[in-house]
């Protein structure tokens, strides 16, 4: 018999809450770097400190909950079946992003009368992201994903490169059996540890958010929107119709709403929108999405692997900037060169990490192959790319969240009411 737990019953004072303390972090960096500039922009350290100390755990969290969650399974069959239906929903979503973009795009046409000659852009500007860019190979990133040896992926931290690991040994203890079952308890015991430590880093949440928002207003000012305003507004209203219509259908033929998500997960949203990174809630998501009644297997395989193949808000981004520069440079395209960028940008995305910058690199590589639409014209979009990273994360957060769902329902492993206590706000139904 399950019961609730205490802990998750307590009232507490709402300025208590950690999403209205990250709130009132973002406020008061938003203030602090517009009226004092210089001072805002030397608090970037608090920002990268605490994307740093996330980091430092996100390693053993994506080890440990794969690794238990495969042993689990106890058979192999279950696993290969995860991670296909996994992958068929990313592409699925990840082709409706890239088209939604193309589309809007093509509608609004918000660099259409800028008249912008190429010649005239400054390719310095944006040489190290292309210099990235080259090493975005499809065979390099095959190639990257094995690690030098079994432990340096987690000495590393490089994510898919743990998540490569940890599948493997989960697969090994499943394969050993009931003589694995001491290392499985130690795995248990280890990932309850590590989650304690990602409780007691997430009290410095409002500390990295107030940081990385002082610098990003105070480096860049609020007004560097101004001149870039339509594609930025463009990029946003553009995110907000991907997440409520098309995610919204996904959720609602799921068997969940959308907004209801949204509110469970408002705590990590408001983190993610202060750091402008989804690396940042992570180690959260994963554990709400237990706690939301998706089964433990599923949230290890779907949401560590969705971090580097689902990115939805990457995609719109990517197809969208692409145009708009070649709108900008006064540079038609004809449907089979959007339709070639497309498809080069579906596969550029893949691999792509949910941090800050990573999107400015894949559309780096996809404008690299795609030759009609001139690389130098990044430092277009190069001043305002920090605001629409924040866009990009809060959408691929969200899409990693419908993904799990989805996914776990797919499997028949969703508790549903769970779920709906969950998203309903209610105390969860932990197991004793």
């Amino acid at each position: 018999m399950a019961e609730v737990n205490a802990h998750e019953t307590t009232r507490q004072p709402f300025w208590r809450h950690i999403y209205v303390q990250v709130l009132i972090a973002i406020l008061l960096g938003i203030l602090v770097g517009q009226f004092w500039p210089t001072f805002g922009a030397q608090l970037k350290p608090l920002g990268d400190g605490f994307i740093k100390l996330v980091r430092m755990i996100i390693a053993p969290v994506i080890f440990l909950s794969i690794v238990g969650g495969i042993a689990h399974l106890r058979h192999l069959g279950a696993l290969g079946r995860i991670v296909l239906k996994a992958f068929a929903y990313f592409l699925t979503m990840s082709t409706f992003a890239l088209i939604l973009g193309l589309i809007v795009a093509n509608l609004i046409q918000p660099g259409a009368g800028m008249h912008i000659d190429p010649a005239t852009l400054d390719p310095a500007k944006t040489a190290d992201y292309v210099a990235r860019a080259h090493h975005q190979s499809l065979i390099g990133f095959i190639l990257a994903i094995i690690p030098q040896t079994l432990f340096s992926a987690l000495a590393e931290g490089e994510i898919l490169q743990v998540l490569f690991v940890a599948i493997l040994t989960g697969i090994a203890i499943t394969l050993v059996g009931d003589k694995a079952t001491p290392v499985l308890t130690v795995i248990e015991s280890a990932e309850a540890i590590v989650f304690r430590l990602v409780a007691i880093l997430m009290k410095a949440a409002p500390i990295g958010a107030f940081g990385a928002m002082a610098f990003t207003v105070g480096e860049y000012g609020i007004g560097v929107l101004a001149s870039l305003a339509g594609l930025v507004a463009t990029f946003y209203l553009t995110s907000l119709l991907f997440v409520l219509v098309v995610l919204g259908a996904v959720a609602w033929f799921a068997g969940f709403s959308i907004i209801k998500l949204i509110r469970y997960l408002t705590p990590e949203l408001l983190l993610v929108l202060g750091t402008s990174s989804s690396e940042a809630a992570l180690p959260s998501l994963i554990e709400k999405m237990e706690r939301a009644g998706c089964a433990r297997s599923v949230v290890g395989l779907v949401v560590p692997t969705g971090y580097s193949f689902n990115l939805d808000g990457t995609n719109i981004y990517m197809t969208l900037a692409a145009l708009f520069i070649a709108q900008a440079c006064g540079i038609h395209l004809s449907l089979g060169q959007q339709l070639l960028l497309l498809g080069v940008a579906m596969l550029s995305s893949k691999g792509a990490a949910g941090v800050t910058g990573a999107g400015f690199v894949t559309l780096a590589a996809t404008l690299l192959i795609v030759p009609a639409v001139p690389v130098a014209g990044m430092a277009l979009i190069l001043g305002v790319d920090r605001f629409m990273s924040e866009c990009r994360s809060l959408t691929n957060f969200i899409g990693n969240a419908v993904a799990t769902v989805v996914v776990a329902r797919w499997e028949g492993q969703l508790d549903q009411p769970q779920l709906a206590r969950a998203l309903a706000g209610e105390p969860p139904v932990l197991p004793t």
